[in-house]
């Protein structure tokens, strides 16, 4: 990288690091002044910045992209707005323990393409909560979008005396300039959206990150289900914003015994069920071989676009393609990740053996993400909750809307999933302001008498095992 380039990177660190100096000092009032300001002027340009990431991108649907901005602003402010994150947090006389919030310093956030404003306002305004600077790194095919998105919010900090450069961007960004600003010593940490590959590179760079996993989220339709009302929620979810969003259901579950019904309601629904040779030819343009990814040109495509490409003619209303499917794995690339209008297909024999095929779609390149189910057996759904390895499963809703959080749940509302260790995260938390702060905790003098009356001479008796010094330790509870 070129030397000029790297000194333009040091100067946005160095004015965001003199930033954090200064936004240390403020107290709660003046931090909340300066995200209410933020949060309605992000509110008032909802419908334009959905309009420029929709063109720009030439992804989705932009009256979608509308709710998603609101997501991004109204539900995440509201909340916000009560959240205590400045000085004492939390004081517990029992314990003896206070906490003390304090902001982590400069973060840099990499936002997506399919999601670029959104994600912009969303996280501007969790690292304005914690009084941390923020640099914004966009996607190069929605840099214009996102840095309008990031230019409208800095203007309204600034009216509400937030510190001068609280808010920056990179320009022009490349790969390796947003590299290079990853591993500079000055930043506190990254807040990674995007695909795996800049996730990795984020969790690899020396810097604190919190980033995301892949979805590729199971649906599973159980028998006892209200089929017209769960094929409902699907189509709608799924066809959100064209798909764009990773917490959308990628491959429907269903027992036999009902595989008839729903395979109709979702015919009424607009689903154009693909033949073999149709799933085949829909494979080739959704599929990259080379990659083993889907591919980038249909990602949050109409199904019309999509079924044109695959030399497909469908009926005049289609909302969906269903490809019906058998197995699982990289023989099945439909059974993987489509950020698209396309949904694989599966009938099981039973309830177990839905089971087992929403865990094989979960741990092929979805773990630790999201699991949907339609139910009204408590029980099969405590089963199906326990066997999933997900962060979120969300249980009669749109597993897009559901996992973002805050519509049909009281989940906190992020544009960032955590999908866990074995989503290569460190929670599995829907990431807000929390996450984004030290607490410090004072520790007041308070004696463990248990430990004080049973004393440490015991313990040199070699004879005392465990089970005597348990009996022990119990006496004086």
């Amino acid at each position: 990288m070129e030397e000029n380039k790297k000194r333009d990177i040091d100067e946005l660190l160095e004015k965001a690091t003199f930033a954090a100096a200064i936004f240390n000092q403020y107290d709660q009032e003046q931090t909340d002044r300066i995200v209410r300001a933020v949060y309605k002027a992000g509110l008032n340009n909802r419908v334009r910045l959905a309009k420029m990431a929709a063109e720009e991108t030439q992804m989705g649907k932009w009256e979608d992209k509308v709710k998603k901005n609101i997501v991004a602003t109204q539900y995440v402010y509201e909340n916000l707005k009560n959240q205590k994150t400045v000085g004492i947090i939390s004081e517990n006389e029992q314990t003896g323990i206070v906490e003390i919030a304090q902001p982590i310093g400069p973060i840099l956030a990499v936002t997506p393409v399919t999601n670029p404003t959104s994600t912009t306002l969303f996280k501007i305004l969790i690292a304005l909560k914690s009084r941390n600077p923020i640099i914004i790194s966009p996607h190069r095919r929605a840099a214009n979008c996102s840095i309008e998105a990031a230019r409208i919010c800095y203007e309204a900090a600034l009216s509400a005396d937030a510190p001068e450069d609280c808010i920056q961007w990179i320009s022009h960004g490349s790969r390796e300039e947003t590299q290079y600003l990853m591993q500079q010593e000055k930043l506190a940490l990254i807040l990674a959206t995007g695909g795996a590959g800049l996730v990795h590179e984020a969790y690899s760079s020396g810097t604190p990150a919190l980033g995301v996993g892949a979805g590729n989220v199971p649906v599973f339709i159980e028998k006892s289900a209200d089929i017209p009302f769960a094929v409902d929620q699907l189509i709608r979810s799924k066809t959100f914003d064209n798909g764009t969003i990773c917490a959308s259901e990628q491959a429907l579950v269903v027992e036999k015994e009902i595989a008839g019904m729903v395979k109709e309601e979702m015919k009424q629904q607009g689903a154009y069920f693909l033949n073999p040779e149709e799933t085949e030819a829909v494979e080739k343009v959704a599929w990259s071989a080379g990659s083993q990814s889907m591919s980038p040109d249909i990602v949050g495509q109409p199904v019309g676009k999509i079924a044109s490409m695959a030399g497909l003619h469908i009926p005049e209303g289609t909302t969906l393609l269903v490809a019906p499917l058998e197995k699982i794995g990289k023989e099945e690339p439909l059974s993987s990740e489509i950020l698209a209008p396309i949904l694989a297909f599966y009938e099981a024999a039973d309830f177990d053996d839905a089971i087992r095929k929403c865990i094989d779609l979960n741990y092929h390149g979805g773990i630790g993400h999201t699991a949907s189910i339609f139910s009204s057996d408590e029980e099969k759904i405590k089963k199906f909750s326990i066997m999933m390895n997900a962060g979120r499963i969300v249980v009669n809703m749109p597993s897009s809307q559901g996992a973002v959080g805050f519509m049909y749940n009281t989940l906190e509302p992020s544009l960032t999933l955590g999908c866990g260790t074995y989503g290569k995260n460190i929670t599995t938390d829907n990431i807000s302001a929390r996450h984004l702060l030290n607490i410090q905790r004072i520790t007041r003098r308070r004696m463990n008498e248990r430990m004080v009356n049973l004393g440490f001479d015991i313990y040199f008796d070699e004879a005392a095992d465990a089970d005597k010094l348990e009996k022990e330790f119990n006496k004086n509870y």
